[in-house]
């Protein structure tokens, strides 16, 4: 039986990487785009539009892959979006947009998936978080929320879903080249601004990492992994060494020592 795949967010980096490699590995794919009509020479698996922050767009996605294919088997929660800034000068709206997309967004996915794999007492939500989740990183410090509450929520959900036979897991990757630097929401430097040059440095240093980060195929391959697993774990963790190290750093220093550390990091006084 060929298993039917949701990639939220599949038109370009790391869900069109996972898109492509499940396409090639026999998996019936789907992918979803706010505007699929900006690939019109994407061919390698279907595009259809959906906002992760309209719940009707979305059971209306859902819907359509149903009627089509009968069953849905597994969803990939990999819709975000990011954002930089000091906390201080970021405005709400855009606070509230992160949240949104990043949080309310796969909520209302699981959600609308939840009742045809209950059907089918069976099903795999697999949901793309961040390493920055397990940290507050500074000038990150919205997104670093916003994929830590996504991390905590799933890890509760996980657990009131078991008995239906659906499974959740969590991937947080660390920095992979990807176009997310390019999409993010980069509140202005502001030229009378306290935060100026220590942003300004912090904001370079940042998207610096996103363009020498691994290639998303690497996480692709990971996600391939943990679907053919009979018990997926609760969380991976997908990054260059030092990115998963400086989560067991903090975890076992005091968190004094760990602060010095990143702000050593960040070349921050």
């Amino acid at each position: 039986m060929v298993k039917v795949v949701l990639v939220t967010g599949g038109s370009s980096g790391i869900g069109r990487a996972i898109g492509e490699l499940l396409s090639e590995k026999g998996f019936m794919v789907y992918g979803t785009s706010r505007n699929p009509e900006k690939y019109s020479d994407f061919v390698s698996f279907p595009l259809l539009k959906m906002e992760v922050t309209d719940p009707n767009s979305i059971k209306e996605v859902v819907a359509t892959i149903i009627e089509k294919e009968q069953r849905l088997d597994i969803v990939v929660n990999n819709a975000g979006v990011g954002i930089t800034g000091p906390i201080e000068e970021t405005p709400e709206l855009e606070i509230k947009k992160a949240f949104d997309i990043n949080l309310h967004g796969p909520i209302n996915v699981i959600k609308s998936v939840l009742p045809q794999m209950r059907k089918q007492k069976s099903g795999l939500i697999i949901n793309v978080t961040s390493i920055a989740g397990y940290m507050g990183l500074p000038y990150r410090g919205i997104y670093s929320a916003t994929k830590a509450a996504l991390e905590i929520t799933a890890e509760a959900f996980r657990i009131e879903i078991k008995q239906f036979g659906i499974k959740m897991t969590n991937i947080a990757p660390g920095d992979f080249a990807t176009n997310i630097a390019a999409g993010r929401y980069h509140a202005p430097v502001l030229e009378n601004s306290p935060y100026k040059d220590a942003y300004s440095n912090t904001l370079e240093m940042m998207n610096a990492h996103v363009t020498q980060g691994n290639n998303p195929l690497e996480l692709a391959n990971v996600i391939l992994k943990v679907i053919n697993k009979n018990a997926p774990r609760v969380r991976y963790k997908e990054g260059d060494i030092i990115q998963k190290f400086s989560i067991v750093l903090k975890r076992v220093l005091p968190s004094n020592w760990y602060e010095k550390m990143l702000m050593k990091h960040y070349k921050l006084k």
